[in-house]
């Protein structure tokens, strides 16, 4: 029989936008508030079991309680006709199966993806809720792109019931062995069906398959899924690692909790080791010296400069020369002077100022680097190196020969045989 035009003479049906496990979901308006709804309406078929009921509105009350912004929310539960209805959020309608079925999905966008829905898992089991159903389908994203989680509470055993649908076979695919073989559904059993759906993030299909849902039940029961490092070897091995212990066969192996699970999630990224990065050339720290660095073989090669001492030397020698030539061209004149002098002199007459002349006249030029000329003369000063020597100031050597000359005149007239003419007072 198919579903009323206006339930509860308040929520307008619009148009079908898909099938659950135990109901089909319309595209629905609230004529009270205004806004637009999604209605989830239970199956006919499935109205007349009482199991089936009670867990369809058990439903709307677990979901309603979960107030987390990666579930769907639950607005409203009713019954029009003996039929039951539940009120939720309208989403736009793109699943995570929609999103698989284009490409295989970026690590980013798993890690991204699976830790909302694991945030989401968190929240239910905290307030002792099981979804049971986890898997793509029941994945969606609001129009900003952000996670929402619905179906809570699908039983699975009406679903068994549809052998020939693809969602029949989606829903066994995400089973856990433990589910499989019938044992109670624990919150290791929600985190299974995460990892299987990384798994088909990240490789593009689904690790177990089959062409039935017994098919697809053995194979997951008796054969383990092909690693993913075999299917993409670039795949991150942290990723990997999170996907792969949540698919453990064993519950035990498996995360204790859903946070457990997020935290491993989301650690850094690991990159394969193939292609490591070339590191950005960094400049070299600057260092400080305490000693000078010795040159380069092709800088000493090079001419050196002059040392410093060398040219601090220059200037010192240029003023001994210069003196010492002053210094020589003085004891030239004086030996000339005092030459000419002695020549007048007579030989047997002994004179101190003859003496000290005699010691100038045997003076030698001063040697280039001396600055002063020594002198063996005790009366005469040497000269400064820098200024020409005063003149010497010479006694004449005939000083004698005057004061014989005027006794001379007093004798005089001699005789000419040279003495002197007596003086006859009478």
């Amino acid at each position: 029989m198919p579903a009323p035009e206006t339930l509860a003479g308040r929520y307008e049906l619009r148009g079908l936008l898909g099938h659950g496990g135990m109901g089909d979901v319309y595209d629905g308006w609230d004529l009270r508030l205004g806004r637009p709804v999604a209605v989830k309406v239970l199956r006919s078929d499935l109205a007349a079991a009482a199991d089936i009921r009670l867990r369809f509105e058990s439903e709307a009350r677990t979901a309603a309680t979960i107030n987390h912004p990666n579930v769907v929310a639950v607005y409203d539960s009713g019954e029009d006709g003996g039929r039951p209805f539940i009120v939720m959020e309208r989403l736009p309608g793109r699943t995570l199966a929609d999103e698989i079925a284009e490409a295989p999905v970026s690590p980013d966008r798993v890690r991204a993806v699976l830790a909302d829905v694991l945030s989401a898992l968190s929240a239910a089991h905290a307030a002792g809720v099981l979804h049971r159903d986890i898997k793509p389908g029941n994945v969606l994203f609001s129009t900003a792109g952000s996670v929402k989680v619905t179906d809570f509470g699908i039983a699975k055993t009406a679903e068994s019931n549809q052998t020939a649908t693809g969602e029949v076979l989606g829903t066994v695919a995400y089973l856990s062995p433990d589910r499989i073989e019938g044992k109670p559904a624990g919150v290791t059993d929600d985190l299974y069906a995460v990892g299987v759906m990384g798994y088909e993030m990240v490789a593009g299909f689904r690790p177990f398959a089959g062409d039935n849902i017994l098919s697809v039940a053995r194979a997951i029961l008796q054969h383990d899924a092909t690693p993913l490092r075999a299917l993409s070897p670039s795949a991150d091995p942290m990723l990997v690692g999170t996907i792969e212990r949540a698919m453990a066969p064993d519950h035990v192996a498996r995360f204790p909790d859903a946070e457990s699970m997020r935290r491993a999630l989301l650690v850094q990224p690991m990159h394969p080791p193939s292609a490591p990065p070339v590191p950005a050339a960094v400049p070299p720290a600057t260092r400080a010296f305490t000693s000078p660095i010795p040159p380069s073989a092709a800088y000493a090669a090079q001419a050196a400069p002059a040392p410093a001492t060398r040219s601090r030397r220059r200037p010192l020698v240029a003023a001994g020369l210069a003196a010492a030539a002053i210094v020589a061209v003085v004891a030239g004149i004086l030996a000339v002077s005092l030459g000419s002098d002695s020549s007048d002199a007579p030989a047997t007459t002994p004179s101190t100022t003859s003496a000290s002349t005699s010691g100038l006249t045997q003076l030698a030029p001063a040697p280039v680097t001396t600055a002063t000329v020594p002198t063996t003369s005790t009366t005469a000063a040497a000269p400064a190196p820098t200024e020409p020597a005063p003149p010497v100031v010479e006694v004449p050597a005939d000083t004698g020969n005057d004061k014989q000359k005027e006794k001379e005149k007093e004798n005089k007239p001699g005789n000419g045989n040279g003495n002197g003419e007596k003086k006859n007072d009478n």
